[in-house]
């Protein structure tokens, strides 16, 4: 099994930090989701102690070359870090949320964007409930099962759920177990989060069942995403000791590790070890996760310590270390981790192959990325039509406009809203703005009361090649259905003015979003503009606009600094005080960031100043 790590990275071992990405929305090969939506994990429990100083001694083992080949390329990260959420969300996760029956259709970005105002949009691969269930497993699953009360609450999205439950009790319907358990978890399928509180919220306060743990836990989840980790943190003080368990602090974690706090991170995890609380393949698949986004040289310490517990990695251990070799185009690594876990008896999943397949798009390598594909196409595609929206993308990245039409063949018949989003952004990409344009119409006529992330995928293929004036119409047109701007289509909006090189009025557009809407934007957005100040060498901006991405909530990645230090970079301005300020925020450098910092330090030497002293 430990031939994993012959082909990884020559990481260097350095402190433990723990990872998971919402731990009650997700599940994770092996893991199981009970009816609430929350996570199961096996209980593989560690069979030594857990010691931070385990990653430090770790020696030579034959898991050392995987460790080198993903750190041989660690310094040479861009700027364009793996954190990029948009890229995150391209990341192939399986059936989406919209297979909770025809119902999310019927839901706008409003309540979407509405419900998750407190928390930041990150998309990632882990963070979808049920996003590493097998699509077959999961239709089956929630075919004829959506809750009744679950029904009720989205049809009237205007009134709050206190408000429905109300009517729900004078009416004298039944509040069961089951019946709530099963409408928090349809909520959480489409991330109506806020109204999902709102439900355990009104649950806590009247008593009506008797909570388990995992009831503490989804709720604890809820809180951190709606209400912020801080407000989570105090409701951990008030759930009794006796439900703090497992469960609980990895749901804690997962939050933590979603907003990328490594300290916080680190302290829960050794809270869980102090408790002799089980920890599974999850747990260390979202370590690797959290390691593939914020410093790739510290993948080794996972991986030592998975080998010292002997947990074997899972299919979505391998996705991760075969996503983190491909963000650098290092194909014949990808390909040696594919090759690795053949030899351990693991097959490929088709997100492993989606995933190789974008990797290889992104290389250039049309000849693989066409071989992988009709791989995954093999047999009845409409069977597992869930890939499809994927495949319209990679087959749109490699320029094949001819696949993008075949594969409409199999969802045309009854399209569903996530397939015309990706057909319309594949068209977009080819640069074949009308095919955009008439697939809309086509959504548009089959949903009259559509969405503003419907509108968004039009904007985006509008922002893809320069189309101001259409994209300004479109806004309007928008604008006169009563549509609700949520934010993806500010995400939208933003690239368009940019990419008409209108990087002020981006700008400008973004703040009154702000102050005059409830939405919080998407941490990418602000990085695109921060990118384009930062290129300009624009240092007063791009600072402007690093402190309200920390006003909005994000915290500082390594990427974020990154980008504002190049704006001093190509200012040629000196950047007092940013070392410090790094050295705040607990990020660990790479040896390129090290570069940009030296190259903005005031006081660093030079040969000069050490002959004129």
């Amino acid at each position: 099994m430990w031939a994993i790590r012959r082909a990884s990275i020559s990481l260097r071992l350095r402190g433990f930090s723990v990872g998971t990405s919402c731990a009650c929305c997700v599940r994770l090969t092996t893991n199981k989701v009970d009816e609430a939506g929350i996570i199961e994990s096996p209980q593989i429990p560690f069979k030594g102690s857990l010691s931070f100083k385990t990653f430090h001694s770790a020696g030579h083992t034959s898991a050392d070359i995987i460790v080198r080949q993903l750190s041989s390329q660690a310094d040479a990260r861009s700027k364009k870090e793996e954190d990029d959420v948009e890229h995150e969300l391209e990341t192939p996760v399986g059936e989406g949320h919209d297979s909770v029956g025809k119902v999310v259709e019927l839901i706008s970005e409003q309540d979407s964007s509405y419900e998750d105002k407190g928390v930041e949009n990150s998309n990632n691969e882990l963070e979808l409930s049920d996003t590493e269930i097998d699509s077959t497993e999961k239709e089956s699953r929630e075919e004829g099962i959506q809750s009744e009360l679950f029904k009720t609450i989205t049809r009237n999205p205007r009134l709050s759920v206190n408000s429905v439950l109300i009517k729900w009790v004078e009416e004298g319907k039944e509040l069961s177990r089951s019946e709530i358990s099963l409408a928090i978890r349809n909520l959480r399928v489409l991330r109506m989060y806020g109204k999902a509180l709102q439900l355990s919220d009104w649950v806590e306060a009247k008593r009506k069942i008797y909570l388990t743990e995992k009831d503490y836990a989804s709720r604890l989840d809820l809180i951190a995403k709606v209400r912020g980790l801080h407000k989570a943190e105090i409701y951990l003080g008030r759930i009794p000791k006796s439900f703090r368990g497992e469960h609980v602090y990895l749901t804690l974690l997962a939050n933590y590790v979603s907003q990328n706090n490594l300290v916080k991170a680190e302290e829960v995890f050794a809270k869980m070890k102090d408790l002799k609380l089980p920890v599974s393949i999850f747990a260390f698949n979202q370590m690797l996760l959290l390691y593939k986004r914020t410093d790739k040289r510290k993948i080794a310490s996972v991986l030592s310590l998975m080998e010292k517990e002997d947990i074997k990695p899972s299919c979505a251990s391998y996705k991760i270390l075969i996503d983190a070799k491909g963000k650098y185009n290092d194909v014949a690594g990808m390909e040696k981790i594919v090759e690795t876990m053949k030899a351990e008896g693991v097959e490929p999943d088709i997100q492993i192959q989606l995933a190789l397949a974008k990797h290889y798009a992104s290389a250039g390598l049309k000849e693989k990325v066409e071989a992988v594909l009709k791989e995954i196409e093999r047999g009845n595609l409409k069977e597992k039509r869930w890939v499809c929206r994927y495949l319209f993308t990679i087959y749109a990245d490699v320029g094949k406009a001819n696949e993008v039409e075949r594969i409409w063949t199999v969802c045309e018949s009854d399209p569903r809203t996530y397939e015309f989003l990706a057909v319309i952004e594949a068209w977009g990409k080819l640069k074949k703005i009308e095919k955009a344009e008439t697939f809309f119409e086509m959504m548009m006529d089959k949903w009259k009361n559509p969405s503003s992330r419907q509108y968004a995928a039009l904007l985006r293929a509008y922002a893809d090649n320069n189309m101001l004036t259409k994209g300004k119409d479109l806004i309007k047109r928008m604008a006169n259905s009563g549509r609700h701007i949520g934010p993806m289509t500010w995400d939208a909006l933003v690239r368009l003015y940019v990419q008409a090189d209108e990087v002020e009025k981006a700008d400008s557009l973004l703040q009154k979003a702000i102050q005059q809407t409830r939405i919080r934007p998407l941490y990418n957005t602000y990085i695109y503009i921060l990118e384009q100040y930062a290129k300009r060498g624009d240092v007063h901006n791009a600072e402007k606009i690093f402190y309200r991405m920390r006003q909005a909530g994000f915290i500082s990645r390594l990427s974020s600094f990154q980008v504002l230090i190049q704006a001093y970079i190509n200012a040629k301005l000196p950047a007092y005080g940013m070392r410090e300020r790094v050295k705040a925020e607990i990020i660990s450098p790479s040896k390129a960031f090290l570069d940009q910092l030296a190259e903005v330090d005031a006081f660093r030497r030079t040969t000069v100043s050490d002959l004129l002293d």
